[in-house]
């Protein structure tokens, strides 16, 4: 039976030492050397891994007790990497693209990925803005008890959008404007729920972590009870380490 490794990252040489971390399928984790790189592997089991909730999570625990246990800086893998010999890393990988991968490390080199993710609640946001509107209250109260047509409905919905997603431009433009500035780099991405309004990655010094998670604290008593903001301080460097960015 042929053997075949799962790849997880890749760090620079030697890479982290004396790793006491199990991967999937409660595999050893350990580093195998090729030019310059140390590339952080297990065992597989399983000549393809579905994408379930342990193994994402497995392959993220792995990333991050490297880092934890020796070089922070790392280029993450996507998750599901398995091969079967070490030259088809060479041949499709270093060879073609080794220039990158060690751009890449200098980009990262001193730096960590933080994330940000903000949620709100639409319904309640809407009673606030109800409140707060006397102009919006004044339309809604005048059509109440009528019969309505099709072009006033449309009327007042486009003002109530209007003004929400006006309400939610000022919430994201509050995190952009304070977060972008203690950032070498950022990625915003697409909410993963309708009630995440800002997702958003960033690269920043290692050491100027305290300070970021204080503007994140600072926001979110501006904000008062009207957020919830998830944030990751410590987490692989996925949104900044893609060879396609260099191109």
């Amino acid at each position: 039976m042929p053997q075949f490794f799962y790849l997880y990252g890749i760090f620079p040489a030697p890479g982290p030492q004396d790793l006491d971390v199990k991967g999937l399928d409660n595999q050893p984790v350990a580093t195998h050397l090729i030019d310059n790189f140390a590339f952080l592997y297990s065992e597989a089991q399983q000549e393809r891994y579905l994408a379930s909730r342990k193994n994402l999570l497995g392959h993220e625990r792995v990333l991050e007790a490297a880092m934890q246990a020796g070089d922070r800086t790392l280029l993450p893998l996507q998750f599901g990497l398995v091969i079967e010999t070490w030259e088809r890393v060479t041949q499709e990988l270093i060879t073609p693209r080794g220039n990158g991968l060690k751009q890449l490390f200098a980009r990262l080199d001193g730096h960590r990925e933080v994330s940000v993710k903000v949620l709100w609640q639409a319904d309640v946001e809407l009673n606030q803005l109800m409140a707060e509107n006397a102009d919006l209250r004044h339309q809604r109260d005048q059509l109440e008890g009528k019969q309505l047509s099709m072009d006033q409905v449309v009327s007042i919905g486009q003002s109530i959008e209007q003004a929400v997603n006006a309400r939610k431009d000022d919430i994201v433009n509050a995190f952009r404007n304070t977060l972008n500035a203690l950032a070498v780099e950022m990625v915003e991405n697409d909410p993963m729920t309708d009630a995440m309004i800002y997702n958003a990655a960033y690269l920043i010094p290692w050491e100027g972590e305290a300070a970021f998670s204080a503007a994140i604290e600072a926001l979110d008593a501006q904000f008062e009870d009207r957020l919830r903001i998830r944030y990751n301080n410590f987490t692989a460097p996925f949104n900044f380490a893609q060879l396609d960015q260099l191109e």
